[in-house]
């Protein structure tokens, strides 16, 4: 899967709590808010760097940041749930998240692991998808 693809269902997948997620269905838009965020800071760094005019726009790309993360906030919680349908597990387990530290580590073992080889009750397996021949 390609990142163009990754983002792509990122995005159609809004609100789809349903199915299976791919471990590259996950990374890809991580590393595309990762991106915006880096420019975010170079950008910001930029305009600090104008001077008196500079403070004054150097806070336009952090409202634009914090709201982009805004939107992001329920498919990035749409994509952990469907990343953990994918290990075989309850959507519920992303609450983990609110345990400092142990939370951070279970979830992301999971999320970097691969996921459970065929179907499973959450649907097809998305990385060896079946095609029924009659």
């Amino acid at each position: 899967m390609d990142f163009g693809t990754a983002i792509r269902l990122y995005f159609s997948n809004y609100f789809n709590f349903q199915d299976r997620a791919r471990r590259a269905e996950y990374w890809w838009p991580v590393l595309m808010q990762f991106i915006a965020y880096v420019a975010m800071i170079f950008v910001s760094g930029i305009f600090g760097m104008l001077g008196d005019i500079g403070m004054i726009l150097i806070w336009i790309p952090m409202v634009l940041y914090w709201l982009f993360g805004l939107a992001c906030i329920i498919p990035n919680l749409a994509m952990a749930v469907r990343r953990l349908h994918d290990k075989d597990m309850s959507g519920f387990w992303v609450l983990i998240w609110l345990v400092p530290l142990i939370g951070f580590l279970f979830l992301l073992f999971h999320f970097v692991t691969e996921g459970t080889p065929g179907p499973n009750k959450y649907g097809p397996d998305p990385k060896r998808p079946t095609h029924d021949v009659f």
